[in-house]
């Protein structure tokens, strides 16, 4: 089940990363913030509104978080972005991947978990 979930999270993340650079530049990393943005919002939403309030089993647990936002988030690749900003000596793109990824990721798993006491 894993495995089948971070397929499909995989997949998932490969489209919607190059999809937003259609609407942004690519001289920051808007995909990788969007991606891991959804998929903290969709883990808070998964432990806390469903897993916690027992609506899926352990195993379809399982799926959507270990493989599913697993193999959704990129934490790889926004630490390769961010090493390459460095490299270029963009310290403040570099800083603001970093501040943004670490802020909307955090409030991304509050706002899942604001959603499911709803």
């Amino acid at each position: 089940m894993v495995g089948i979930g971070a397929a499909f999270g995989g997949v998932l993340r490969y489209w919607l990363s190059g999809y937003i650079y259609k609407f942004l530049p690519s001289s920051f990393p808007y995909g990788t913030l969007a991606v891991n943005f959804l998929g903290c919002l969709l883990i808070g939403i998964i432990i806390f509104g469903l897993s916690e309030k027992e609506l899926i089993t352990p195993v379809v647990r399982l799926f959507l978080t270990v493989g599913f936002c697993g193999g959704f988030t990129t934490f790889s690749t926004f630490s390769f972005e961010t090493l390459n900003l460095l490299k270029d000596y963009d310290f403040f793109l570099a800083f603001l991947n970093i501040l943004s990824n670490v802020t909307l990721c955090i409030a991304g798993t509050y706002v899942g978990y604001l959603i499911s006491k709803i």
